[in-house]
């Protein structure tokens, strides 16, 4: 066998491959010897068809069953004595394919780019530096004190932050619309869960008032027919709830964990868990920048093969977040919404493994365990959860690549300039949110395309 490699590109290979042509016929005729054996056509006995009747009527598939295997089988061998890093499948198309004439075939194929990482010398990383209050804290309580509120009837006038149980119908000029309407609805007011305008004008209504909104729908209104239209809505108010803020008590401490309902050890866990929240945030903040400083020093060519991947990958996320269904055909959904950040996810992650790989980093069972225990920390039987995980080869595969991870990052941040920058509890979530905000806009447009592919379907 004779093996060429070209190289277009970076990450492009062509392999010319030319098979003796006594090779491929030999393979070919004892096929169809084994094929002769089992053959049955009427007027001959099984296995005492002629060969030239068995190579006039199974000769072309028999060939093209062999000269498949013949390229699989010369493609993965040259690929080992060429040393090529297929990233993906190659496209394998015969030239030369006849009876008596050598085999000829090409496959093209992408490989994964030899890097030689750039330093991120001199870039500036700010790292916030995040300190716990005890006004943070108290926030907090308040916070998970409102989450567990029940709502209480009260003879007043309805305020921001109230529940109303009302019916209403909407009108588009004299005419109902379709949609528009409900009976015994609980709304709570300032939630933005209605049209802009809708809520406020229910504050000051008591319980008995029958009140005549009108407001504006948004131009971007996902009901096309409703879309920047003036409404009105008549309501009907049924009842005004005020929440009821529970009691820091034995019982509301029990709901978080602790059970023996002791007021400090509850205030000590909220804490501690903040404090984990606040130091994901920073470790995301300062990750996200020294991977964007990663990616501007190296420009690495990407596979397509491998953002494909990452493409689809995040088409069957995206399906999975809004619920659309296992059964849901994720090729509904644009690669173009999902292209670009698969392909820097592909780049980061080509560009992280080589730093893992010249820094020769590693993690040990000891450190996969103790990452470990600490994600278990937030469930309530953490020994269960470190059980599972440690006897799941699967789930310590990704602890570890996660460590790894960790790891090249702070390898990285080595090379760059720290500056630390005071920020609040709040301030470090808000940019966390932020982040998370961003990562999420194109889950969001495919979410419309979605819908936008199922109604076209129906």
């Amino acid at each position: 066998m004779q093996v060429s490699v070209e190289t277009p590109s970076q990450i492009e290979r062509r392999v010319t491959f030319q098979v003796p042509a006594a090779e491929v016929d030999e393979a070919v005729e004892a096929r169809l010897k084994d094929t002769a054996k089992n053959v049955r056509l009427n007027g001959f006995r099984k296995g005492r068809v002629p060969m030239s009747v068995v190579r006039q009527r199974y000769g072309r598939d028999v060939r093209d069953e062999v000269v498949g295997e013949v390229m699989r089988e010369r493609y993965v061998k040259a690929i080992s004595e060429e040393n090529l890093n297929p990233a993906g499948f190659p496209s394998i198309e015969p030239k030369v394919n006849e009876a008596g004439k050598d085999l000829e075939f090409v496959a093209n194929l992408e490989v994964y780019p030899e890097i030689e990482l750039a330093s991120i010398d001199g870039t500036e990383v700010e790292r916030p530096v995040v300190d716990v209050t005890e006004a943070d804290l108290e926030e907090m309580i308040e916070t998970l004190r409102k989450q567990n509120a029940s709502w209480e009837e009260v003879d007043r006038a309805a305020a921001d932050g109230d529940q109303v149980k009302i019916d209403f119908q909407g009108f588009l000029g004299d005419e109902p619309f379709e949609g528009g309407s409900a009976e015994g609805h609980d709304l709570v007011l300032g939630s933005g869960n209605f049209i802009p305008g809708f809520e406020a004008q229910l504050e000051g209504a008591k319980a008995g008032d029958e009140k005549e909104i009108t407001v504006t729908f948004p131009e971007d209104y996902q009901a096309e027919h409703l879309a920047g239209q003036e409404a009105t809505f008549k309501v009907k108010v049924h009842a005004v709830k005020g929440q009821a803020l529970p009691e820091i008590d034995e019982e509301f401490i029990k709901r978080f964990g602790v059970e023996d309902g002791d007021v400090e050890k509850f205030r000590a866990e909220v804490k501690k868990n903040m404090a984990r929240e606040a130091k994901q945030a920073v470790d995301n903040r300062v990750k996200q920048q020294v991977l964007e400083s990663l990616k501007k020093a190296n420009d690495v060519p990407v596979p397509q093969a491998l953002v494909q991947q990452e493409t689809d990958a995040l088409k069957r996320q995206a399906a999975q977040q809004f619920g659309l269904g296992e059964d849901f055909d994720v090729s509904q959904l644009p690669n173009e919404l999902f292209a670009e950040q698969a392909k820097g996810r592909v780049q980061v992650g080509l560009l992280l493994a080589e730093v893992i790989k010249s820094s020769e980093l590693d993690a040990t069972d000891d450190e996969i365990r103790a990452k470990v225990e600490e994600l278990a920390e937030q469930y309530q039987d953490p020994q269960q959860v470190v059980d599972y995980y440690m006897s799941n080869d699967q789930l310590k595969t990704q602890v570890k690549s996660a460590i790894l991870e960790e790891k090249a990052v702070d390898k990285l941040l080595e090379q760059a300039t720290v500056k630390d920058v005071e920020m609040s509890y709040q301030q470090a979530l808000a940019a966390a949110q932020q982040q998370a905000e961003q990562d999420d806009e194109a889950a969001s447009e495919a979410e419309a395309d979605a819908d936008a592919g199922q109604e076209a379907k129906s």
